[in-house]
């Protein structure tokens, strides 16, 4: 298994980030793979897969290169660039445009495990890589980005909300198969057998992405180091449209029940807007019965967004309403 050893300091300033590029890349693995992992994303294959194969059939290189670069165990480095933080897409790709020839077919050798193929021993690998992360990007992830920001950022808060409740171990623990907290400051990072890395006194980010099939690692030589993860399942499943228990949806309504479920973690009313896809004033009513109804709570801010959870009250209710659930088939 591949582990970094993580001090203390380092793990205290560690934080959350967005990244548009990480969020592309993740869409470009969903392009090439076609598979995906829940009706949201098999309306945005059909929408969108077309123009990728259309894309790739018109140039044989970058055809080549995709499979090759998102290799079988291991992703070419040249497009894991490691996130920043506060970074635009232009960006954080700029940075996979200017990685050197040498070191970019070096990359891709070792996401291959071998020798290039003579169509790929080239010197514009990560210029074709860039432009095709690129046109992802433009065509398949920009029209959805203030939707999807909003999404991830709902996961921040509520990671953030975890660390604060249950401890950083909890959180590793969750974030996606292949990463847990193992004790004495080791940090799993993937199932792979690779030699552990030291990152005392690094930059540690936590990146959500919203696809639920992927992660990788990435580093920037031993200053920066990123983890991406697939933000909760709650969040990036069927648009918000996960099931309410049939006996809560008829006490409360299903928009209603819809709010109390998805507030066992803190959330803001642009983030409930963004994750049920309903109006700001039928979410600010639905919260207004449920605070009044003892159900849920004020649980402090984010900026200036004021944050909602569920009570005691709210926990019991929602237990019972998932005890008493239509079983699915």
């Amino acid at each position: 298994m591949g582990w970094w050893q993580i001090s203390a300091d380092t793990l205290a300033a560690s934080r959350f980030a967005l990244s548009p590029l990480s969020e592309t890349l993740a869409a470009l693995r969903l392009l090439h793979v076609a598979r995906a992992a829940h009706p949201g994303e098999r309306e945005w294959l059909g929408t969108h897969l077309p123009a990728y194969r259309a894309r790739l059939a018109a140039d044989p290189v970058t055809a080549l290169l995709v499979p090759s670069a998102l290799g079988t165990v291991w992703v070419a480095d040249f497009l894991t660039v490691a996130p920043r933080g506060g970074e635009s897409f232009e960006e954080e790709v700029e940075r996979v445009r200017t990685v050197p020839p040498a070191a970019a077919r070096g990359q891709l050798r070792v996401a291959l495990g071998g020798p290039l193929p003579a169509l790929l021993d080239r010197d514009d690998l990560a210029e074709r890589a860039a432009g095709l992360l690129t046109h992802v990007w433009q065509d398949a992830v920009r029209p959805y980005w203030a939707r999807r920001r909003r999404i991830l950022e709902a996961d921040v808060v509520a990671r953030t909300a975890q660390v604060g409740r249950d401890g950083w171990a909890a959180v590793l623990d969750a974030l996606r198969p292949g990463t847990r907290w193992l004790g004495g400051n080791r940090l799993q990072v993937n199932a792979h057998e690779l030699p552990p890395r030291e990152i005392p006194g690094a930059e540690l980010l936590f990146v959500p992405v919203t696809s639920q099939r992927v992660g990788w690692v990435a580093w920037e030589g031993t200053r920066r180091y990123a983890l991406v993860y697939p933000c909760a399942g709650a969040l990036a499943g069927d648009h918000g449209r996960e099931s309410v228990p049939a006996g809560l949806g008829a006490l409360l309504g299903g928009a209603r029940a819809r709010v109390l479920v998805l507030l066992g973690s803190p959330m803001s009313t642009s983030q409930l807007v963004a994750v049920t896809g309903q109006g700001l004033g039928s979410v600010g009513r639905h919260l207004r019965v449920l605070l009044e109804a003892g159900l849920v709570e004020r649980a402090g801010r984010t900026g200036r967004s004021v944050l909602y959870v569920r009570t005691a009250a709210g926990e019991v209710l929602a237990e019972a309403g998932h005890g008493n659930a239509v079983p699915r088939r």
